[in-house]
């Protein structure tokens, strides 16, 4: 079950190669996630000293929480092995690429992140994106007036 989705990052970047990683959280942070209280549209995903934080993602405090809600924007940890964020890491030494966030899910009952390796697209290549929607649309459009 999909929690919250970054649609807006198929269309600024190529997705090269997806990951599924845990979350460390705190406190009644899994309640309010849960409960669908959270946005990944603005956050990007740091190595920092061999390990991989997500910065930027909101997660509204849980309302019958009590005085010792984490902070809404506050860093989490990615949990995933070692040799995955050395994979990452080499990656995204090279210029063009970055690790952003794709979306958050339940599975299993535990809270997951999709992560992924991107490369940024040209303006070029986003006005070629959007062109294949429309004529992909028209195309739609025009099969269910025919039928």
């Amino acid at each position: 079950m999909i929690l919250a989705n970054n649609k807006k990052v198929f269309f600024d970047y190529f997705i090269e190669d997806k990951l599924e990683v845990g979350i460390e959280l705190v406190g009644s942070e899994v309640k309010s996630i849960k409960a669908g209280k959270l946005s990944i549209k603005e956050s990007f995903v740091r190595i920092i000293n061999g390990e991989m934080f997500i910065m930027g993602m909101s997660v509204v405090p849980w309302e019958f929480g009590s005085v010792y809600n984490p902070e809404e924007r506050r860093v989490r940890k990615l949990l995933l092995h070692k040799r995955e964020i050395k994979k990452f890491n080499e990656k995204v030494s090279q210029k063009g690429y970055t690790i952003v966030a794709l979306n958050v899910h339940l599975s299993k009952g535990l809270v997951k992140l999709d992560i992924a390796l991107a490369r940024g697209k040209k303006n070029y290549d986003k006005r070629e994106s959007l062109a294949k929607k429309d004529q992909k649309r028209a195309m739609e459009r025009a099969m269910k007036e025919r039928y």
